[in-house]
Formats: C-alpha cells, sequence, structure tokens
C-alpha cells in the first residue's frame, strides 16, 4: 500500500478527532457495500453532517491523500483508517464484573472487528464461576494474578459495582494491566502512566435526557 501510517503520531491526534474516525470508517465501509470505488469528504459529510472541512482535516492526520474531483480510495481508506485506529491488531483483554453489562460485552462478537478480544472474565458468583459466556470462561476474581501470567493481556474492562470499581482497578493496576475500559459512573483513580477510557451509559442518558426536558420546554 502506498499510505504509510505514522503511529508515533497518534499521541498527537486530538481526541475529538479519534472519536469522529471510527464513524468515518463505518460510513465508508456502507459505501463500499454499495459499490462505491472512490468517497470525497463532501459525500461522507452529506452522510453524518458533519462540515467537509472538518472530516478533511480529520483524516489529513492518517497521511492519505485524496484524488482532486474524485476523493479517497474507498479500500485504501478503510485500511489506512483501521491501521491507524488500531483496529487490525487484536487486543486481548480480561472483564472483571460479569453482571448484565458485562455478560453482554461477553456476548459482543463484534468487538473482535473493532480490534479488542475478551479471553477471560472474572467475577465472584459461584452460580457462574468455571462456566463460560460465548465461549469465554469466568474465574473467580482470586485467580486474577495467576491468569496473568498466563494470557498476554494488557487491557481491563471494569463493570463491577461502583462501590468495588476503585479496590477492583488498583488490583488490575498491580497485576500489570496498562489500560481500563470503564464502565462504571465512579471517576477511578490510576497512575499516570495507565490509559483510562471512561464509558457511563448513565453520564450519557444524563445527557439525553437534560436535552430531551430542554428540547420539550421550548
Amino acid at each position: 500500500m502506498s499510505n504509510q501510517i505514522h503511529h508515533k503520531d497518534i499521541a498527537k491526534v486530538p481526541e475529538p478527532t479519534l472519536r469522529r474516525l471510527p464513524w468515518y470508517l463505518s460510513n465508508v465501509k456502507l459505501l463500499k457495500q454499495k459499490g462505491e470505488q472512490y468517497v470525497s469528504s463532501t459525500q461522507i459529510s452529506k452522510e453524518i453532517n458533519i462540515d467537509a472541512s472538518q472530516i478533511a482535516k480529520d483524516l489529513s492526520y492518517v497521511n492519505i491523500t485524496g484524488r482532486t474531483r474524485v476523493g479517497y480510495e474507498v479500500d485504501v481508506l478503510i485500511e489506512v483508517l483501521e491501521d491507524f485506529l488500531g483496529f487490525t491488531n487484536m487486543h486481548k483483554a480480561f472483564l472483571f464484573g460479569v453482571g448484565s453489562l458485562g455478560g453482554a460485552l461477553l456476548c459482543d462478537s463484534g468487538l473482535t472487528h473493532f480490534g479488542l478480544k475478551i479471553v477471560a472474565a472474572f467475577d465472584v458468583n459461584p452460580d457462574i464461576i468455571g462456566t463460560t459466556i460465548n465461549g469465554i470462561p469466568i474465574f473467580h476474581s482470586n485467580d486474577f494474578e495467576m491468569k496473568m501470567k498466563e494470557y498476554e493481556v494488557n487491557i481491563g474492562v471494569l463493570t463491577v459495582p461502583i462501590e468495588i470499581a476503585q479496590r477492583i482497578t488498583d488490583i488490575m493496576v498491580i497485576g500489570g494491566v496498562k489500560a481500563v475500559w470503564n464502565f462504571t459512573p465512579f471517576r477511578i483513580r490510576v497512575p499516570e502512566d495507565i490509559v483510562v477510557q471512561n464509558t457511563s451509559l448513565y453520564a450519557h442518558l444524563a445527557v439525553m435526557f437534560n436535552r430531551l426536558n430542554f428540547n420539550e420546554r421550548e
């Protein structure tokens, strides 16, 4: 492929841009299914309602150049975006807390298409320890340190009750986890070298409800 991706530049990419790039990728994949071979930022703009100039600026971070009056080659753009976003490398993860949300994530085979493979889960519920969900084994939380020696894992998915979120986070960090995908509404504290991505469904609900109520009052 003629387009070279410089992964050392990823840290310089603004977070809003990183959040938008997967939208472009999904949209371009849909266009590919429709038989499109080229796509322009204007075309993407019409589909997802983001200004074309912003799209072009975002795509400038991934070092791909479009052809004048033609746009970007669809296959190349997909490949470049997937590689740049890390979706082509499979990242193994442990999940902590096999409740309703944790169980749903274990059943979500689509995560592997985005480079995340949950290889094991941990809980303290004796009814599920020793069982599997979607082929993923569930171990007792006390076995975490031992299992870290068996699996090459550096990501922890946190779906535990809020009252133990920090304690489990501390255990993960001490055990060698380098990044935490936090689904709890608790703002966990970690050392500076640990990556945290907070994805609180409740926070997003609060924003949605607030905007819905605001619109209804107008």
